[in-house]
């Protein structure tokens, strides 16, 4: 451990580091989805893609939702925009249909520190290949191209879907902050996970290898599961 002139523990330097850029709404586009700036066109393919969920579970941990109307949705995305928050529509690559939203929040360029949040998967989306291809387009945005050294991820501590998705994706759970918001009339315990810049080229190639096609049958079904990769390439479990 590195020390300073007083004998007291220092963190590690970090060379030439002026900051992060701020993101700009730039299109990402994969195989399988593409992510464009949420915009009020988007609300009624949205409406409808959040309409195979028919009792609202999928809205339960989310500060929003369920909608219902087209006119209560397009409400929501108006008040996304003024926000510093920066959300993204999730299109199929194919077929263009609206299939979800996820945002970058909590941008800190001066830090080099943002977020992945307000993910809310339309039933087609879910448990698909364009559902983990939009998060690493996501990631690699923020890393590769933006120079981000933290990417973090954070949920109701008592939504077990969402921790598992960051724990499947390689964030390290980080611990709980108690008490930290109310939503919706309830107590929110925050579970904090993050990957770093220094863990992304593995984990990077750990998503390339899952997606790659060959990794897929003439169905769809994967042939071996995204932990199979990570461990792999060295990625560590979270």
């Amino acid at each position: 451990m590195e020390t300073n002139a007083l004998g007291q523990p220092i963190g590690t330097e970090v060379p030439g580091w002026e900051g992060a850029a701020a993101p700009e709404g730039t299109e990402l586009a994969g195989a399988h989805v593409v992510l464009r700036p949420l915009t009020q066109h988007d609300a009624p393919d949205l409406f409808e893609a959040y309409g195979a969920d028919k009792d609202g579970a999928d809205a339960t941990y989310l500060p929003y939702g369920p909608y219902e109307n087209v006119a209560a949705l397009s409400r929501q995305i108006t008040d996304f925009s003024v926000g510093p928050d920066l959300f993204y529509c999730i299109r199929d690559a194919r077929t263009d249909q609206a299939l979800g939203q996820a945002s970058y929040l909590r941008i800190n360029p001066e830090a080099g520190s943002i977020e992945v949040g307000n993910i809310q998967y339309g039933r087609a989306l879910q448990r698909t290949r364009g559902a983990t291809e939009a998060m690493v387009l996501m990631m690699a945005h923020a890393f590769d191209d933006l120079g981000y050294r933290r990417y973090e991820w954070k949920c109701n501590a008592l939504n077990a879907p969402s921790c598992r998705a960051a724990e499947r994706l390689g964030f390290t759970y980080e611990g709980t902050h108690r008490q930290a918001l109310v939503v919706k009339g309830r107590n929110r315990d925050t579970a904090w996970y993050s990957i770093l810049d220094c863990e992304w080229p593995a984990l990077k190639a750990a998503f390339a290898s899952w997606l790659d096609d060959n990794n897929f049958d003439a169905e769809g079904r994967q042939k071996r599961p995204l932990s199979h990769f990570r461990e792999e390439k060295g990625v560590i479990s979270a």
